[in-house]
């Protein structure tokens, strides 16, 4: 089930489900200790004597969005038979860990009427429901439930200025179910405190007259200990929920507008969408750098595991996108979190946690006795590809400055050293779909885009040797790929090769959206020939041919599939990266209108709050695995930032002829560099 209104500030993120039943907390680290881990918070409601709990398929129209521009939701359920109507405005406070909801209650029927809210919470504090406990607290008011240096209050206002009623329990032990059933009578026992495997409820009562509404409070602290979250309570006490809602909006507001880019060549859903990106993007960002790829657990069912996992790829692409959209802070911080990550031997591995330990991984150190590497190559690159581009943008060489050796030469040592012998290509890797091991198209790519950033930075490091170095093992490798990637019998690019035991080169030939890379990153021109016919095959056979319709990631892709006769499901990411190469194609305002006709399919099929998934349904186009995906809403923000810069290099200035605006920040020295640099590169591959 997707994760349709994530509210975060780096340090607590809370999601919501499709219900908006609160589904997943993290704390301190985003993506790091789910104290939920995907367990079901129920939402009740009583009245006339009626219980009823909050779901769609029980009689609820339930509609979840964001006030505009911020990270504000705006969520209204209601409920025709038992006339009534709920609405949220929630936040987590941008500076303070703290979860606002304000509450406005309309009774819609001709009488007046008692009505009673029902708060659950099943917390599995650090991950497990093993030796919890859930207190009143009577300094408060409210409940806390704690473990360890992980303490979470919950507290409310209603007509009497407190909570109604409490009640904590065991859950999912004996005939204990949880006290949310205790709910379901309309009154809660009020035991004070349980450990081991508990929850707890509380309620909230409203006096609402005739055809008027009534407003309640409720909020979440999270802390390290006792007095921290009795800290952030009374915070919430002073200031009120309407302030303190009322700045996280202002805040947020402030933040996605900072920029003001020219967006009007955009619609004006296309532009809400592009905002939405933005802060969607900055919910996943972890306070000490991690970009998370996704924070939902609902995924758990597919392979015992996550997407809250920081991947050098995505995280550079994400990084990458914010830098184009004028975000550098998120980018430096990432680059900073990186940079620490890669070992002494100048490689990045698989995976990581928010607080930069080692994550899980299926690639193996050893395979038939044999050690190799568990590396996807592409990532080590990319961070280099994408700490060149931030650079371009905003010539930051104080922050630059650390980086130079310990990221940049250590990683552009590695990738020039870790070649096959035989090609000049980058050796054996795993491919950024993380399922098969060779010597692939994507990677690379993306190594020639990273060892020619490097080549760059010594450059103007003044360090000339290793320039060369750099762009003579960059240009052996767009060398190899000429030879031994392009396939005349395909008449295209193939997406991988491997070696036999005879020396035999084996040929996959799999059509792949992955192939993007061979232009994205400096290594061919989209207007190559050989480019421009794979990227023609790709269309041919991985557009999906439904009345959905985007591009499936693979041939035969079997990650979630619902048909056998289609090759894939739709991926964001992998139409959006057609809509690039159509980008770099065109020449005209016209031949742009294919790419807004892309951006409005991945509009379309936004979740309602604005939310984009992995993948959607080839029939039905609902969301399938995870959602939000940090990479579908980088993507989108950096093709946006592609097409717009594409117009404003076809807008020239009428006094002086010159186009209105190009590469953000690109002068005319940088410009010089980069054009010498590919030239030079370009011309060693003619003499070799």
């Amino acid at each position: 089930m997707p994760r349709d209104i994530p509210l975060g500030n780096g340090k607590l993120l809370i999601c919501f489900d499709n219900n908006h039943q609160l589904r997943d907390l993290y704390f301190p680290h985003v993506g790091q200790e789910n104290h939920l881990g995907g367990s079901l918070s129920r939402t009740g409601i009583w009245l006339g004597g009626q219980f009823s709990w909050i779901k769609r398929d029980n009689g609820w129209s339930i509609t979840q969005q964001y006030q505009n521009d911020t990270l504000v939701s705006s969520v209204v359920f209601q409920n025709d038979r038992l006339q009534v109507r709920i609405s949220y405005n929630e936040a987590v406070d941008f500076n303070e860990c703290i979860f606002l909801r304000k509450i406005t209650v309309s009774n819609l029927a001709p009488t007046d009427r008692e009505i009673r809210l029902f708060f659950h919470h099943d917390f599995n504090i650090l991950g497990n429901s093993v030796g919890d406990t859930a207190a009143v607290d009577p300094q408060s008011g409210g409940i806390i439930h704690y473990k360890q240096n992980r303490y979470f209050l919950i507290n409310g206002i209603d007509d009497s200025e407190s909570i109604h009623q409490v009640a904590v329990g065991r859950k999912n032990s004996g005939q204990h179910e949880g006290t949310y059933k205790d709910a379901e009578d309309g009154s809660l026992s009020g035991n004070p405190i349980s450990q081991g495997s508990v929850d707890s409820t509380i309620a909230l009562r409203l006096t609402v007259e005739k055809n008027s509404d009534k407003h309640a409070a409720y909020w979440l602290c999270a802390g390290k200990d006792w007095q921290e979250v009795h800290r952030l309570d009374q915070l919430v006490k002073h200031k009120g929920i309407d302030q303190l809602i009322s700045r996280s909006k202002h805040y947020w507001r402030l933040w996605v507008r900072k920029e003001t880019p020219v967006l009007d060549a955009l619609s004006g859903e296309l532009q809400d969408l592009y905002h939405r990106s933005l802060l969607i993007l900055r919910t996943q960002i972890d306070s000490a750098g991690g970009i998370l790829a996704a924070n939902d657990s609902d995924v758990i069912e597919f392979n015992r595991d996550t997407y809250s996992y920081i991947w050098p790829r995505d995280g550079a692409l994400v990084a990458n996108a914010l830098d184009r959209a004028g975000y550098p802070v998120p980018a430096q911080n990432f680059f900073r979190f990186i940079s620490k990550r890669l070992t002494d031997d100048g490689y990045l591995l698989h995976k990581y946690n928010p607080d930069g330990s080692l994550a899980s991984s299926w690639h193996p150190w050893t395979v038939d006795g044999q050690e190799q590497l568990p590396i996807q190559e592409d990532e080590t690159a990319l961070v280099i590809w994408a700490l060149w581009e931030h650079f371009v943008l905003y010539r930051d060489i104080e922050f630059i400055k650390p980086l130079y050796r310990s990221l940049v030469k250590r990683g552009a040592d590695f990738l020039c050293s870790y070649r096959d012998s035989r090609t000049g290509l980058p050796d054996l890797s795993y491919d950024l779909w993380e399922e098969r091991r060779g010597i692939l198209s994507f990677t690379v790519g993306s190594v020639f885009g990273g060892l020619t950033a490097a080549s760059l930075f010594c450059f103007v490091f003044g360090e000339l040797d290793k320039a060369q170095e750099y762009r003579q093992a960059a240009a052996q490798m767009r060398d190899g790929a000429s030879e031994y990637l392009w396939r005349p019998e395909l008449n295209r690019f193939c997406r991988m090769i491997n070696f036999d035991d005879n020396g035999d080169i084996q040929v996959d030939d799999t059509l792949d959206m992955s192939l993007w890379g061979l232009f994205a990153f400096g290594l061919f021109e989209a207007t190559d020939p050989r480019v421009k016919s794979t990227m023609e095959q790709l269309r041919d056979k991985l557009w999906i041919p439904t009345p959905i319709g985007g591009m499936a990631r693979y041939e035969d892709d079997y990650y979630h599939r619902i048909s056998n006769d289609l090759p894939g499901n739709p991926w964001f990411i992998c139409t959006l990266w057609y809509g690039d190469y159509l980008i770099e194609l065109s020449k005209t305002k016209e031949q742009l209108e294919e790419v807004m006709d892309i951006l409005h399919w991945v509009d379309s099929h936004k979740l309602a709050s604005g939310v984009l998934a992995e993948q959607v349904h080839p029939f039905t186009g609902k969301p399938l695995s995870v959602s939000p995906l940090t990479w579908s809403h980088a993507t989108f923000v950096s093709t946006c930032r592609h097409l717009l810069s594409k117009l404003g290099q076809m807008q020239t200035c009428p006094e002086c002829g010159h186009p209105q605006s190009g590469r953000q920040g690109k002068d005319d020295w940088i410009e010089t560099l980069y054009k010498k640099e590919c030239d030079l590169i370009h011309g060693i591959c003619e003499i070799t």
